[in-house]
């Protein structure tokens, strides 16, 4: 199954839509109390709960700071030289024309990277793509398409996405 999430925009953390306020995010872990809420009856497209049971993916939140609504979520593991990236996806809220926020998808792919590079895979991150997206992660992510539906996302691109969501102070 090849990932088909969509990035809307590159921001500096996610961005309301109709103000362009910039709202301050945080990623953490999901919790199993998480997963009442991430259901395909509230509009989620992906058994999170499965994800979240398998005993060697990682699923993390996207949240807005001082906030416990999700506004995304990502699972990956951690291989041998990189982390791959397994699914991602925008709350409902956050898909479509009427979207939220722009911005959580490219915040949670940056969070990969920077776990990637906390790992010492110097922000390596892979994935496999549907094909109609491949060109779309080449041009909004720099991500790098390596054969068939496999993409890599590289260390100059993982540091861009990484310096972008996750400026050093």
């Amino acid at each position: 199954m090849g990932l088909d999430f969509i990035i809307d925009k590159i921001t500096d953390c996610i961005e309301h839509r109709l103000t362009g306020d910039k709202i301050i995010t945080d990623v953490s872990s999901v919790t199993k109390d998480d997963l009442k809420s991430v259901l395909k009856k509230n509009g989620w497209s992906f058994n999170w709960r499965k994800e979240f049971d398998e005993v060697l993916k990682h699923v993390y939140k996207l949240t807005i700071a001082g906030d416990s609504t999700i506004q995304g979520l990502i699972c990956f593991s951690v291989e041998e030289d990189h982390v791959y990236m397994h699914l991602l996806e925008s709350a409902p809220s956050n898909r479509g024309d009427n979207r939220i926020f722009f911005g959580v998808a490219a915040n949670l792919v940056a969070f990969a990277c920077k776990y990637s590079y906390e790992q010492g895979f110097e922000g390596c991150i892979a994935f496999t793509a549907k094909t109609k997206l491949i060109e779309h992660y080449e041009k909004s992510l720099g991500a790098i398409h390596i054969g068939h539906h496999r993409m890599l996302i590289e260390m100059e691109a993982a540091e861009k996405l990484i310096e972008k969501y996750f400026k050093k102070d």
